[in-house]
């Protein structure tokens, strides 16, 4: 249970960031909106500047700490391990442009309605919690949040075999993830077109 509940925090840390920076180049008529901010409970969000920022920072040295755990157990996979890191940014700040503010918005109202529905089907006893979770996630894969803890723990727990292997693991699942963010902003193209 604790741990579906963690999951299911993950998942929202996973898109809290994305609506949080979505306030960065908003053109005029679309801030009003995004101050009015809302956190997942559909509250306003008092404290939405100050959550990027942090979120930013704790990113930037994730992808540090990273690094040195590449250039420590994988070092031949350091461009590799670079080049994803990278590509990961630019996809997400592709994301987080103006253009795309429209389509975050119909997204985030998709994932909500899909929330309460699933709350509600709960509630009303139609479906078991574990089956809430497995629709909650649907399509989404927060694998790459699991193994970057399995990582930490194997570090500080030297297990010196395992590190590489959750680095190699690691790398796929960011390479899948930078695939879906490619798709939903190729999906954006096309409803622009």
């Amino acid at each position: 249970m604790k741990l579906k509940i963690f999951l299911l925090s993950i998942g929202f840390l996973l898109t809290t960031p994305i609506f949080a920076a979505a306030n960065q180049g908003v053109p005029e008529n679309q801030k009003e909106k995004l101050e009015n901010h809302f956190d997942c409970e559909g509250k306003p969000c008092k404290h939405h500047g100050e959550r990027q920022k942090d979120w930013k920072i704790k990113m930037e040295e994730r992808e540090q700490k990273l690094l040195s755990l590449v250039d420590q157990y994988t070092p031949e996979k350091k461009a590799e391990w670079q080049q994803v890191l990278k590509e990961s940014k630019d996809l997400r700040e592709q994301w987080m442009s103006p253009e795309n503010a429209e389509k975050r918005e119909k997204w985030r109202k998709e994932k909500f309605e899909k929330i309460k529905q699933l709350k509600k089907q709960l509630e009303e006893g139609k479906i078991t919690k574990e089956e809430f979770f497995n629709k909650l996630h649907e399509g989404k894969k927060t694998g790459h949040w699991k193994t970057y803890h399995d990582l930490k723990n194997a570090v500080e727990n030297k297990e010196e075999k395992q590190v590489p292997v959750l680095l190699n693991q690691l790398l796929g699942q960011m390479k899948e993830h930078n695939q879906q963010l490619k798709k939903m902003l190729e999906s954006n193209q096309e409803v622009q077109q």
